[in-house]
């Protein structure tokens, strides 16, 4: 949410103060997870002599079920939701922007990270929990937000792997359609790229099936395929290539059926109908939208819902052909979520991993 100046500094202070005493308050080291460790530690072994969970209140809430992690004072420090493995975070401020395609920022204080797995009722009094919260808590390398932004069509730079396989740097979605004219429009660049095209390298998914990169699409992502190549490639969640629940746990190919088959927990389910209450999002939730004019009810665009911008407008950031890869911009349509706009008015649905 956009404060004035002298509000957001004291919050900025408030808000590192306590992600900082939280942490040592617990009485253990502060770890780092390193860029690329997506989900941190799997292991289910003795956690640490001092429990990081100690001190901490944790509070159970509904709409959706989930746990809410508070400091001794009330504080929020973290939200897990039943059925997902994404957790929010609350540490130091950070701005994100993108001048080539809006004016809009957002400034939030959230941290989007991975768990190791599905949240539950209870989880709290895990080891495996203990160990993770212990290396996260006051973790400031790369979370969601960072990595989605190594993509960013306004400009990123490159990174290879070991391998030497580009793994970030700017994204386009697709090559050039000859059939559409107007450079701003939907459909300019072709979708149908995925994360194996963007990394130009050969997929094997759990089921054996094994796909070839398109050459011509090599560095490209289309909406989902965006998604998967920040959830799955970089975070570490499950990937399939079927558009059905038939190719197990895992992030489908297509945004209809992420919406429909995606693992974590369904916020709004597709009625058909507009979405106006948008209460239940958190940073990181993945919200879908019918766009195609002649096709109302059939999902086929996802973005990742951003938070409030500092005009207090609900901004996501998607990979858009107007843009030519990801963006929180508004070249031909606005990345809102309210209001009255293009997007705003397609959206349809909305899923936590």
């Amino acid at each position: 949410m956009h404060h004035e100046p002298d509000s957001e500094k004291n919050r900025l202070v408030r808000r590192t103060a306590l992600w900082t005493i939280a942490a040592a308050a617990a009485g253990y080291g502060l770890g780092r997870l390193g860029p690329d460790s997506g989900a941190g530690d799997r292991g289910t072994g003795a956690g640490p002599s001092t429990r990081p969970t100690e001190g901490f209140v944790f509070q159970r809430l509904s709409g959706p079920a989930r746990t809410v992690v508070r400091t001794a004072d009330g504080s929020t420090l973290a939200t897990f939701t039943d059925g997902a493995r994404t957790a929010v975070l609350v540490g130091p401020t950070r701005t994100f922007s993108e001048p080539r395609t809006t004016t809009a920022t957002v400034t939030t204080d959230a941290w989007v990270r991975v768990l190791p797995y599905e949240w539950q009722r209870g989880a709290e009094k895990r080891d495996w929990f203990a160990r993770w919260l212990s290396k996260v808590l006051g973790d400031t390398s790369p979370d969601v937000f960072d990595v989605a932004f190594q993509y960013s069509s306004a400009g990123a730079p490159d990174m290879h792997n070991a391998a030497g396989v580009r793994y970030r740097g700017t994204a386009h979605f697709g090559p050039r359609n000859p059939e559409v004219d107007d450079a701003l429009a939907f459909a300019y660049y072709d979708q149908r790229s995925d994360f194996y095209d963007y990394l130009g390298i050969r997929w094997t998914f759990p089921d054996g099936k094994r796909v070839r990169p398109d050459k011509t699409r090599y560095g490209s992502v289309d909406c989902s395929g965006f998604q998967r190549l920040l959830w799955g490639y970089r975070m570490g969640i499950p990937l399939h290539h079927t558009n059905t629940d038939s190719g197990g746990t895992g992030l489908p190919r297509r945004a209809f059926a992420i919406a429909a088959h995606g693992p974590g927990r369904l916020l709004i389910p597709h009625t058909g109908e507009r979405v106006t209450d948008l209460s239940s999002l958190q940073p990181g939730d993945l919200v879908f939208f019918a766009i195609i004019r002649e096709r109302p009810k059939l999902i086929d665009h996802v973005g990742m819902y951003m938070g409030l911008d500092n005009r207090g407008r609900h901004r996501f950031y998607s990979s858009r052909s107007a843009a030519n890869g990801p963006t929180m911009g508004d070249l031909s349509g606005h990345a809102l979520l309210d209001g009255t706009d293009f997007y705003a008015r397609g959206l349809r649905a909305a899923r936590r991993l």
